[in-house]
């Protein structure tokens, strides 16, 4: 929508100019980067080791890509990320909207004391060492469950959904479900959740965005290298080209390898980017209601 500056005074217009002109560049600077990434992915190693690649790609080249593509664990790392991400944010959609609705519920018997315990996991936990022995001693290690279970609720994420469900379905549609006829859960099932439209589609997002850029718990839990999600495969892949320049003596060696690093190392983060833009557009709508909540009162 464009912004009509008719009837503004001279200094409104002046603000909004100038307010106009900062989020411009603002937007340039952001933009620059992910523009130069997908440049240089598709750019000769020499070019992009030489700095001639500024925004256009320069010798267009698919090494990267197929650098990336021919390596078989990068297409069992994309299927078992795929799985973490749709599992894993069905477990938390599940968990937290459950929750979310059942605090969200003034007649529920100590709900203030259960929404301080939850409260409490955002500033305390036990720590890396006491996680990794409860995931062992609970049967976990080196299963996907290890990367499901913990962390199946979002503590914040928990608190917007329940601060929506409270803001947005009023009290009195219970009370005529009951009337009714209807349960606590078919009131949960046919009226809370198709009214939760948008905050369950802004959680799907953040949920799956953590499932499918979360690599450090599969290093933490996980030895069997079937079970690698994308991303501990791509650092792999990425590592194996960052070879010590000293161990070649080869100075024509140093500079093919170097070349390559450079080109992967783009295309890498390019490949991991394009399923969560992909998904982006499908959310938009939702996303900014979602976000909204709780803003604008009355």
């Amino acid at each position: 929508m464009a912004l009509n500056l008719k009837n503004n005074t001279a200094g409104d217009r002046i603000f909004y100019t100038l307010i106009f002109i900062f989020l411009t560049l603002f937007f340039l600077i952001v933009l620059y980067p992910c523009v130069f990434v997908i440049s240089a992915s598709f750019s000769s190693g020499t070019a992009v080791q030489s700095g001639r690649v500024v925004l256009l790609p320069v010798d267009l080249s698919l090494e990267g890509y197929r650098t990336v593509f021919n390596t078989t664990t990068v297409w069992l790392g994309f299927r078992n990320s795929l799985f973490y991400t749709v599992a894993g944010t069905i477990i938390n959609i599940a968990m937290t909207m459950t929750t979310a609705y059942c605090l969200s519920r003034s007649d529920v018997p100590g709900r203030n004391i259960f929404m301080l315990m939850f409260t409490f996991t955002m500033f305390f936990n036990g720590g890396m060492i006491p996680s990794y022995m409860l995931i062992r001693n609970l049967g976990m290690l080196n299963t996907p469950w290890a990367l499901l279970i913990p962390g199946s609720i979002g503590v914040y994420n928990m608190i917007i959904a329940k601060t929506f469900i409270q803001n947005s379905i009023p009290g009195e549609m219970l009370d005529a479900a009951k009337i009714d006829g209807c349960s606590d859960i078919g009131y949960y099932l046919r009226i809370v959740l198709p009214l939760s439209q948008a905050i369950i589609a802004v959680l799907v997002l953040f949920y799956g965005v953590g499932h499918w850029n979360a690599y450090f718990n599969a290093m933490i839990y996980l030895n069997n290298k079937s079970l690698y999600p994308l991303t501990i495969f791509l650092r792999d892949i990425l590592m194996s080209t960052q070879i010590d320049p000293s161990t070649v003596s080869d100075p024509e060696m140093q500079m093919r390898l170097a070349e390559a690093a450079a080109v992967i190392k783009y295309s890498l983060i390019v490949v991991t980017l394009v399923p969560v833009i992909a998904i982006y557009p499908f959310v938009q709508k939702y996303f900014i209601k979602g976000v909204m909540i709780g803003s604008v009162k009355g």
